[in-house]
């Protein structure tokens, strides 16, 4: 049986460790475990995944205020190239697709999503 009172000091044996309440102490520490070979090679697939660049956006709206037809262009181009970009965005406006109306007879296995599950993983509802 151990006794504490609430009167005496708590002592530390390492001056250097103080109260950091965002990583108590009684955390464990982490083991190096073997990672299975399903969760490797998903945790590969995402590393490879393309990933956006990190530049700046400028969002430019081609259309009218009631109408967003929004687009995004590197906001550090030089004042020129901007304003030619923009131009040529505004002159072929027609060619994008800004809904899926837009799209008449767009193939399915473009726009659904699947999860990859194993076959002797039936899905759960």
């Amino acid at each position: 049986m151990c006794r504490l009172s609430i009167n005496e000091p708590v002592e530390q044996d390492n001056p250097m460790l103080s109260p950091n309440f965002e990583f108590p102490v009684y955390e464990a520490e982490e083991e190096e475990e073997a990672i299975p070979d399903e969760i490797s090679r998903l945790l590969e697939h995402e590393r490879r995944a393309i990933q956006p660049y990190g530049e700046e956006l400028e969002v430019i709206n081609l259309g009218t205020e009631d109408d967003k037809m929004e687009v995004k262009i590197g906001a550090s181009l030089g004042p020129t190239v901007k304003k030619r970009i923009i131009e040529l965005l505004k002159e072929f406006v027609d060619i994008f697709a800004w809904s899926y109306r837009d799209m008449p007879g767009l193939d399915a296995d473009i726009v659904v999503h699947r999860l990859p599950l194993k076959l002797e993983c039936p899905p759960v509802k």
